[in-house]
């Protein structure tokens, strides 16, 4: 639709057709001339007068009412020369120059001027050099105009970009996430009073941390200097080994022994480890679910060490196991038992130590001399 407007509106911009915009002619007005004030009364308009200007009330709201925020921005583009254009070149005036005319600051003429040229990039609308004072074009429909158009000149960063970006992608509108952004303080009362507000937060983070790890480390060293917080994690983390030890009999039928063998689990054993899995998935999300989790692990441990010392074969596979396990450990730790960075031996020495060692040498020798003497016996009983 085409939308007229006199020349002279782009320099003065009447009361009348400012109303329906408040936002952008109302926000940083000039003050008012004491005149305005004056307790004398003013001459009321003749007749013919106040009709035509109630006329151009009711045009300047239609024009409005059917483009919104292009009719505005249409005053901007063709009044506003474009960046790289001298005054010499064009009859347009500059962003501030035309701030100053419409009392209102430069920075939001300039939202309206960049989100014509947004529009212009589209083919939306014309481009700033199609355009000229006073000149009349086709505008969009009223609700495009907010695809275009910002009310915060934060939107215009790179910081609010991304923070329009991601307001749009939950479905919300970015002037609500750009003033929450601009109001750190105001959110950090939010959290702290509202139980709501918190848990929405925390879930923001959440989802943030895999892609922010400069942020996922500050956290880390947050949670580390808080005993508190240290201790709960710590708690957290082994009813969550718990309960993966109980999920992983559901799931797979299989189970680990003491010992670390991996064994298929009996049928009672995997309905008693669904029964406590159905319940701690049952829990509500607030819900302390660590008393739940080591009920879940003791009962099903126990089962398990019932299944291996009812088991001839499987008790001697769990002792023999257990055996390897123990004697991969003292390997490991006795290969740290080297002096490759002592300077001088006598500077460490204690007689307890050479104790140690021999009682250590003994208990080695036991169980060599045990091996095979069980060894020999074998080969008795084979031959």
């Amino acid at each position: 639709m085409t939308v007229a407007f006199s020349p002279s509106e782009d320099a003065t911009t009447s009361g009348a057709s400012a109303a329906p915009e408040e936002a952008m002619w109302s926000a940083e007005p000039d003050p008012a001339p004491e005149s305005t004030w004056s307790a004398e009364p003013e001459v009321a308009p003749g007749a013919a007068e106040a009709t035509a200007l109630v006329a151009e009330d009711a045009r300047d709201f239609g024009a409005y009412a059917r483009t919104g925020g292009w009719a505005f921005g249409l005053k901007v583009a063709r009044s506003v020369r474009p960046g790289g254009q001298g005054a010499g070149e064009t009859p347009k005036v500059s962003a501030k120059e035309f701030a100053e005319l419409a009392g209102c600051s430069a920075d939001r003429v300039m939202r309206y001027y960049k989100a014509w040229d947004k529009a212009a990039d589209d083919g939306m609308v014309p481009h700033f050099e199609a355009l000229s004072p006073g000149m009349d074009v086709e505008l969009p429909d009223a609700d495009v105009w907010l695809s275009y158009y910002t009310a915060r000149s934060s939107a215009l960063t790179r910081r609010g970009e991304a923070i329009t970006e991601a307001a749009e992608a939950e479905g919300i509108r970015p002037t609500k996430a750009l003033e929450v952004a601009e109001n750190p303080t105001a959110l950090r009362a939010a959290i702290l009073a509202d139980p709501g507000t918190a848990e929405a937060a925390r879930k923001a983070l959440m989802d943030r941390l895999d892609e922010d790890p400069a942020l996922r480390t500050e956290l880390v060293r947050d949670i580390v200097r808080a005993d508190d917080l240290k201790k709960a994690v710590a708690a957290e983390a082994k009813a969550g080994d718990r309960v993966d030890y109980v999920r992983q009999i559901v799931e797979k039928g299989q189970v680990k022994t003491p010992a670390g063998q991996l064994i298929d689990a009996p049928a009672e054993l995997r309905e008693e480890a669904e029964r406590h899995l159905s319940l701690i998935d049952e829990l509500d999300n607030g819900e302390e679910s660590g008393e739940w989790a080591r009920e879940a692990y003791d009962t099903v441990r126990d089962m398990v060490a019932q299944t291996v010392q009812g088991d001839p074969e499987l008790r001697v596979q769990e002792r023999r196991a257990k055996f390897y396990s123990s004697l991969q450990k003292a390997t490991k730790v006795f290969e740290e038992l080297t002096f490759d960075d002592v300077d001088d031996i006598d500077d460490i020495y204690e007689d307890d130590m050479v104790r140690r060692l021999e009682d250590l040498q003994q208990a080695i020798g036991a169980c060599i001399t045990a091996l095979q003497t069980a060894t020999a016996q074998q080969e008795q009983a084979s031959s």
